[in-house]
């Protein structure tokens, strides 16, 4: 790559040509001051546009070969909708749900702290990029010093006051790759708070989707609850007439027992549920039992899904997009350390006064002045900058292989997610004709004890299958809806219609010199 220096420019002269700063007093009402000043001011305006390419690697996004189709994919729609997408949660059809996810997305604390960062990189990279522009410094100072010996008592004043300038000249790119570098770090910041909000919606959709299951799971185990204890209470009757026997009696208490003895775990189900579900929303523990004080039934999904193709995913998921510009920022870094190995060229100057009084002090005709040119270049260093070089490319190559990971494990779980969705709907439709059976068996049995074709063995053993199946086929069927926010997590949905674009956007209009 070329590289350029500030040749042709007309340095002003010195007082002292042996050194780079000079210091001397002058009017500056005389003409060769004025003059002198002109100088200074041209010069920084003739290097201001200089911009020579910066060194180091220019970053390109890299390409992965990506599968045409998944693998997994079933019949229940292929087509990429991308507003669908976005708000996938409205295709539930539940408005309690969709409440609790636009509370989280505004009040849950992980959100906001992700938020706060986003907010520290843009300030990160507003400080970056002042370095590319001049910096002024203003100046006073007040001193009074005095000598007391055998002649006597001396005392003295001095007052200054002026301005310091300086500015290092970003030939070579240094500063230019830091701005870039703090841009892309700026805009992994923001993809950081999307991939927040993307697993703080699916989260919210799981939690809730495990308290409709638990009530749900509950209204089945009370209602079979109901029938063990009409059974048991008939069968207790019968004894105490003299028509039944005692061990009937107790096989249909422990069938009572049983059952009433999976109520507890269910009810800490559905707290748990609960109170996770209030701190996703930035709320206390407990404080949505008024909320779902009425029982709901687990929300049911349209059949079409906005699945896409793999390649969608690179443009979707902000987890992969935060680490392809994590790695565009590496790339810049490696071309601020190689910066390091060219010269550096600095203007500096100053303009003040001096007075022996604070009345004299702007009235007075002497003036302080300098300015000058400053080049530094680091000729021996034992290796040093070259190992920082080193150590910033296989930065570089692990961020380029954390991007690869990123996609991969993507491709990993859009799979798994379409196919557990897909076994889960076909375990839900076995249990489902399980449960009616099991029904018609109970049913069955009942009527075959009471004609004494059969023992109530067979009636035990019935009704416990009948339960079985029921909350089986409940836990199904909130295992498929939990598969399915699984796979819009997986697919990267969700944050694009929860967050303002205006304040997250890293865009060039909030990139001044201060």
């Amino acid at each position: 790559m070329a590289h350029c220096f500030p040749a042709g420019v007309p340095w002003p002269g010195y007082a002292d040509k042996s050194n780079a700063t000079v210091k001397g007093r002058v009017n500056l009402h005389t003409k060769k001051t004025k003059q002198t000043f002109a100088k200074f001011i041209l010069l920084l305006l003739m290097i201001a546009p200089i911009g020579c390419a910066a060194v180091g690697p220019d970053y390109a996004r890299p390409s992965l070969p990506l599968p045409e189709q998944w693998h997994s994919m079933t019949d229940d729609g292929t087509q990429q909708d991308a507003n669908q997408l976005a708000e996938w949660w409205q295709g539930l059809n539940d408005p309690v749900l969709t409440r609790l996810i636009e509370q989280a997305a505004a009040d849950n604390l992980d959100a906001r702290e992700a938020l706060s960062r986003v907010r520290q990189a843009r300030f990160q990279r507003r400080q970056t990029r002042a370095a590319l522009f001049p910096s002024l410094d203003a100046r006073s100072s007040a001193t009074q010093s005095g000598r007391h010996d055998d002649d006597g008592h001396t005392d003295n004043e001095l007052y200054a006051a002026g301005f310091d300038a300086g500015w290092e000249l970003d030939v070579f790119g240094g500063n230019r790759r830091s701005v870039e570098a703090a841009q892309a770090d700026l805009e992994a910041g923001v993809e950081d708070l999307r991939d927040v909000m993307v697993t703080l919606l699916a989260e919210v959709a799981v939690n809730y989707v495990d308290v409709r299951t638990y009530q749900a799971r509950l209204a089945v185990a009370q209602r079979n609850l109901a029938t063990l204890e009409e059974t048991w209470q008939l069968l207790k009757a019968l004894a105490q007439a003299g028509t039944g026997d005692e061990l009937t009696v107790a096989q249909a208490r422990y069938n009572l027992e049983s059952a009433r003895a999976t109520l507890p775990d269910l009810e800490v189900g559905l707290e748990t549920a609960m109170n996770r579900l209030a701190v996703l929303i930035g709320q206390p523990p407990g404080s949505l039992k008024a909320e779902f004080t009425q029982v709901r039934p687990i929300p049911t999904a349209t059949k079409e899904m906005a699945v896409g193709v793999p390649a969608d995913i690179l443009r979707q998921r902000p987890d992969i997009r935060q680490a392809e510009r994590a790695l565009a920022a590496q790339t810049a870094r490696v071309g601020e350390a190689t910066a390091d190995l060219y010269p550096k060229f600095t203007l500096s100057g100053s303009i003040g006064l001096e007075a022996l009084s604070l009345g004299d002090l702007f009235s007075s005709p002497d003036r302080l002045w300098s300015f000058g040119p400053t080049i530094r270049w680091p000729v021996f260093d034992a290796g040093a900058i070259r190992s920082n070089i080193g150590i910033q490319e296989e930065l570089r190559q692990q961020a380029l292989l954390r991007y690869e990971a990123a996609v991969l494990s993507a491709l990993e779980e859009v799979e798994n997610a379409l196919v557990t969705y897909d076994r889960e709907q076909q375990k839900i439709v076995t249990l489902r004709a399980a449960a009616q059976a099991a029904d018609l068996a109970a049913e069955l049995a009942g009527h075959q004890y009471v004609t004494g074709m059969t023992g109530f063995s067979d009636v035990l053993d019935a009704q416990r299958s009948q339960l079985s199946f029921e909350d089986q086929m409940t836990q199904s069927q909130g295992a498929a809806l939990t598969a399915l926010v699984g796979l819009y997590k997986a697919l990267g949905g969700g944050w694009q219609s929860v967050l303002p674009p205006g304040e997250l956007s890293p865009s060039e209009n909030d990139k001044g010199a201060g």
